[in-house]
């Protein structure tokens, strides 16, 4: 594991997790297929567009793990014309796994596959108001 030396100071204790999410950051940044635009809505909402030009909804899936949102497509090969068939093959027909970091409290809203484009909408819904009152005790 390639780890950054920022989190190697002795003085951040328990960053571990913080540590792990931007190593998976920066592996989401090095994937380039399929491209994807990411617009701010307003009022804490994103939506994340991906072109996903010839997959069906079935062949897509979108799921969120431990703050990861990983899009997946997978091209079944059935009803595939054969690479013979093909005199250019300029649009990509192979299945891809898109991931992206969620920061706490992103909720995933929806997705809608229109025209070629899978929208991903996202929320952050403002925190309820918590008041926290710590209890003094004597000691002796």
């Amino acid at each position: 594991m390639n780890r950054s030396l920022i989190f190697d100071s002795p003085f951040l204790l328990g960053f571990e997790h913080t540590r792990n999410l931007i190593e998976r950051a920066s592996k989401a940044a090095a994937e380039s297929y399929p491209p994807y635009n990411v617009e701010d809505r307003g009022d804490g909402a994103l939506r994340i567009t991906l072109a996903v030009a010839g997959f069906s909804p079935d062949q897509l899936s979108v799921t969120v793990e431990d703050r990861q949102l990983t899009v997946t497509g997978r091209r079944d090969g059935g009803g595939a014309k054969t690479e013979e068939a093909y005199l250019h093959r300029g649009i990509a027909a192979r299945g891809f796994l898109r991931s992206f970091v969620l920061a706490d409290g992103m909720v995933v809203d929806g997705a809608t596959l229109e025209h070629g484009l899978l929208h991903i909408d996202l929320a952050r819904p403002k925190p309820e108001a918590r008041l926290q009152t710590i209890p003094i005790r004597t000691a002796g």
